[in-house]
């Protein structure tokens, strides 16, 4: 099902609405201890040239050997994404020179990758749902390294990344606005993830996106597209496709036309700038590699991996909304990312989801935005705050003490039980203690007891002035009831 464009998408121009369509071809690396056809080691940060085997440095008489770990996570990847296994796929030589690529060509999958058609569903913002198509999934070999920056006459080479096994996952041009873009990119990282096929992390460069734009009145054909390379920022590819858009648009209505190009985002200044034209498609005389037979596998094998697949962030959600009764959005901010979904799911387990949601999402969330923490470096654990929903569950704590226990918890840790009992935060459900204190609010506020009767809503100004004199242990529903009953409301 491709993405049904609404008019609220379209971007207008002096000469009328437009229309902007994006693919995305993404490049995930595999997570495997080792690489795609060597043995040497994929970890991130080494010395330069530390992480090369003979084969990853192209010696004379080395030749690859696939790595299984590497098929697999490729094919349950695709399982994944709803896509068509290949059981017969083929690895290419693509032939380019490039000092980085010591080979002289990369080992890739043209004409028959190992995942075919599969498709992901967005959630957007406003609550909407696209699909977005998949039109395939290949392994590849990453290139080494190019650095310019150590020496001013030579640039250095850095092999660690060379071979490293990519999965370049290529969509449908099926993307209708920036929004949707980063929608479908940040889902897919968290399919991504939820498996474990690729830990994500753009920064290190283990997620990167080239974008390809381009822009055409609604309904008419499609338009020239410009790719923007190297995109590791889901913000910086919503920028990027802004400014791509519109720069298009206007060199069209000024009587101009695209040239199909490769480009690239500045985003210091917020803009795409020419890298080389793509007038002439490079011939990168693709061939079979006669150093590797052709990829086979069962259907037996794939239906193996289907059956220990994670639940997903689609079927998670739905479960949350169908077991747990949370609603739409809850549940899609609470599987957005795994280790959120875990850390909820362990919140919840016996206990009211939706007050377990709401401390999550809205206590412990705001608070972690505010410090700049991730849920992995919470330092309150699944357990306090379960904790804390059960004395609030069971009436030992009113809903403003959880608030200031929550802080305690926060700071210094402990569990909640304890700190309760030892600091006496217990809440006051004693009905004659209560009543005194609603009884001298009263006396001393006649003119609002008058004004209480004539509107009911003014008994919240009473309950706020009992708790305060309660510290804050009265049981607010106890206070509302007597207060009620005194006021004859």
């Amino acid at each position: 099902m491709n993405v049904q464009t609404k008019p609220s998408k379209l971007i207008k121009g002096a000469t009328g609405d437009w229309e902007v369509v994006i693919g995305m071809e993404v490049h995930a690396q595999v997570t495997s201890n080792s690489k795609l056809f060597s043995g040497a080691s994929t970890e991130f940060g080494g010395a330069p040239n530390s992480h090369v085997s003979l084969v990853d440095a192209a010696m004379p008489g080395m030749l690859p050997v696939i790595n299984e770990e590497c098929v697999r996570q490729a094919i349950r990847t695709g399982l994944g994404l709803q896509a068509k296994i290949n059981l017969r796929s083929v690895f290419d030589r693509k032939n380019y020179f490039y000092p980085d690529l010591p080979q002289g060509y990369q080992i890739s999958q043209y004409k028959s990758p190992v995942v075919g058609e599969g498709e992901v569903v967005v959630d957007l913002p406003d609550g909407d749902t696209v699909t977005v198509g998949i039109e395939r999934l290949h392994l590849e070999q990453d290139a080494g390294k190019s650095v310019h920056d150590k020496h001013p006459q030579y640039s250095y080479v850095d092999l660690n990344r060379s071979g490293v096994a990519l999965m370049e996952i290529v969509s449908k041009p099926d993307i209708r606005s920036s929004e949707q873009a980063m929608a479908f990119l940040t889902k897919l990282r968290a399919i991504l993830r939820y498996l474990g096929t690729c830990d994500g992390d753009m920064e290190k460069g283990s997620l990167r996106a080239d974008v390809n734009v381009s822009v055409r009145k609604p309904g008419d054909p499609l338009g020239t597209r410009c790719e923007i390379k190297n995109m590791n920022s889901i913000s910086f590819i919503g920028d990027a496709i802004e400014y791509e858009a519109r720069r298009q648009i206007e060199i069209i209505e000024e009587g101009g036309k695209i040239d199909q190009e490769t480009r690239l985002f500045d985003p210091g200044k917020g803009e795409t700038r020419s890298m080389r034209s793509k007038e002439e498609a490079h011939d990168y005389r693709y061939f079979p590699d006669p150093d590797l037979f052709p990829l086979e596998v069962t259907q037996s094998y794939v239906d193996e991996l289907k059956t220990h697949l994670p639940e997903l962030p689609d079927g998670k959600k739905a479960r949350f909304i169908s077991e747990l009764g949370l609603s739409a959005y809850d549940a899609g901010q609470l599987v957005a990312e795994r280790e959120i979904a875990d850390y909820f799911e362990a919140v919840a387990k016996g206990r009211d989801a939706k007050l377990a949601a709401n401390w999550v999402m809205n206590e412990l969330f705001g608070r972690l935005n505010k410090e700049g923490h991730s849920i992995a470096k919470s330092p309150i654990a699944a357990e306090q705050i379960g904790a804390i929903v059960d004395l609030i569950t069971d009436k030992t704590i009113s809903g403003k003490i959880a608030k200031d226990l929550f802080e305690i918890v926060w700071t210094e840790g402990g569990d909640p039980r304890d700190i309760v009992k030892a600091r006496g935060m217990v809440q006051v459900t004693d009905m004659g203690v209560i009543e005194k204190a609603v009884d001298d609010v009263i006396a001393k506020n006649p003119d609002k007891v008058a004004d209480a009767k004539t509107n009911p809503k003014a008994i919240g100004w009473f309950v706020g002035q009992v708790m305060k004199a309660s510290g804050g242990k009265a049981s607010p529903q106890a206070v509302n009831d007597v207060l009620k009953a005194k006021l004859g409301l």
